[in-house]
């Protein structure tokens, strides 16, 4: 497949995280799904790349795609790996399913030397308006999944995860937020929920 053709087939979300990405890194991608974007970063960024990922169907699609990644329950945290072993540990989409996210939040700067946290953002204003104007749980934006539906993602917002980082005492180096057309926002402080469908962070 030509580079064209995997920036294409990449979700504008991993496109962006895939841009934060520098060339040779060593990366960890957790709940890397069907390894497309630890394929991607390993052809175009030619990284050295790892993945863990929980569901035997995405462990399959990645060992088809020649990745390295195995299969293992995040909330467990990442013993198996040394401080500092990578460069780069992402965790796309996946933390609002996670038990602790504290811990694996901690675990991903232990074992890297950054962590890059992506998720769908709840206090998106169609989330708001839902809510209040037909009384059902929302479906966020970037995350078209019902509540009843496995596995069970908790609601997070922006705001949410920024005031986390604040308790935790963990940096806040970038953050991109992508609109509904999936294009970067340029977000007042006080108004990242309202235009946000997906955040991404870097975190030191």
């Amino acid at each position: 497949m030509s580079d064209a053709n995997r920036v294409a087939a990449l979700r504008p979300d991993l496109m962006a995280i895939a841009e934060l990405v520098a060339s040779g890194e060593k990366v960890l991608d957790l709940g890397c799904g069907d390894g497309m974007l630890l394929r991607y970063l390993i052809d175009v960024r030619q990284i050295t790349g790892r993945g863990v990922e929980l569901s035997e169907q995405g462990v399959l699609a990645c060992v088809g795609k020649g990745l390295s990644v195995r299969q293992g329950n995040l909330d467990e945290g990442l013993g198996d790996y040394p401080d500092r072993s990578f460069d780069t540990v992402i965790l796309s989409q996946t933390l609002p399913y996670l038990d602790d996210p504290s811990f694996i939040i901690c675990e991903m700067l232990r074992v890297g030397r950054r962590a890059i946290v992506s998720f769908a953002n709840w206090g998106h204003w169609r989330c708001r308006l839902g809510l209040l104007f037909t009384g059902r749980t929302p479906l966020a934006p970037g995350l078209p999944q019902p509540w009843h539906a496995s596995p069970r993602a908790r609601a997070l917002t922006v705001r949410d995860f920024i005031d986390f980082c604040a308790r935790e005492e963990i940096k806040i180096e970038r953050s991109i937020y992508l609109g509904e057309s999936n294009r970067a926002l340029r977000v007042a402080r006080h108004g990242e929920n309202l235009r946000v469908s997906i955040a991404i962070f870097e975190l030191r």
